[in-house]
């Protein structure tokens, strides 16, 4: 599905991360990976590299250094010359944020978590528009959750993920011109190193896996590596401004209505 495509993969910081499953993906279908890493998780996604086949280089990118998003735009050039497709696997949001924190935050801690979150997709996007535009069909891909309800403990990362959605469509609409789409993957809770971080994640992994009608693993991260890979591909040709929810089927339920030995 990916055969010589040339793709920026970002958020690979362990095994568990959705980047490290896309990356993987991507390797297997053919595609050649450059992944990228900031500050002190740079060696660890660097370290992390060596599992994945062909132990790809790893760039350094700061999301809201614009220097940085130019050197790593200079550095694929140099390297490609131009770029399929890149994943924005990158969010953020300052413990004082999120945990049934929400009316207590700072504008100072929403803002940091607006700008890593969802304003970064239009910095990346941007700083990389042009290589993505010589390869005829660039395509940027970001990862969801669910922001069309206010979750538990999720807080100013849900009002983050919200903007994120209404970023992809704007960036997709002036993009999309110069041959570039733009589309999420809202994945269900998975339990990645960053997800743990979050005070009372369980209580959203418990939800999901009662009330997804298909069943929700939080451990296994290939549906929405799968996903991605296809919003990567050629296949997607005429999708922008899409949000691909790959999370059992819980966003289409009213209420955990599964149960177990249903009858028909």
């Amino acid at each position: 599905m990916l055969a010589g495509k040339k793709l920026l993969i970002t958020g690979v910081l362990t095994p568990a991360s959705i980047g490290y499953a896309v990356a993987e993906r991507a390797i297997d279908s053919g595609a050649e990976v450059v992944l990228s890493g900031f500050g002190r998780g740079l060696r660890i996604t660097q370290r992390v590299a060596k599992r994945l086949p062909g132990e790809p280089d790893v760039l350094e990118l700061d999301v809201n250094d614009a220097e940085q998003i130019e050197a790593v735009r200079a550095a694929l050039d140099e390297r490609w010359g131009s770029l399929d497709g890149v994943l924005h696997a990158i969010a953020f949001a300052p413990p004082e944020a999120l945990g049934g924190n929400f009316m207590h935050t700072t504008p100072e801690e929403a803002t940091v978590a607006f700008q890593t979150s969802a304003f970064s997709l239009k910095a990346l996007a941007g700083g990389l528009a042009d290589l993505l535009e010589r390869s005829g069909s660039g395509s940027v891909v970001g990862l969801d959750f669910d922001a069309t309800v206010a979750w538990p403990v999720y807080d100013w990362m849900g009002v983050a993920k919200a903007a994120l959605e209404s970023v992809s469509r704007y960036v997709a609409r002036d993009l999309g011109p110069r041959g570039i789409r733009c589309n999420l993957v809202s994945a269900g809770p998975l339990s990645t190193t960053a997800a743990r971080g979050i005070s009372g994640f369980s209580q959203l992994s418990e939800i999901w896996q009662t009330g997804a009608p298909l069943g929700w693993d939080p451990k296994d991260s290939g549906p929405v590596a799968d996903a991605t890979a296809f919003l990567l591909s050629d296949a997607s040709r005429a999708i922008s401004g899409e949000i691909l929810h790959v999370d059992g089927g819980f966003h289409a339920m009213g209420a955990p209505i599964r149960s177990e030995g249903a009858s028909s």
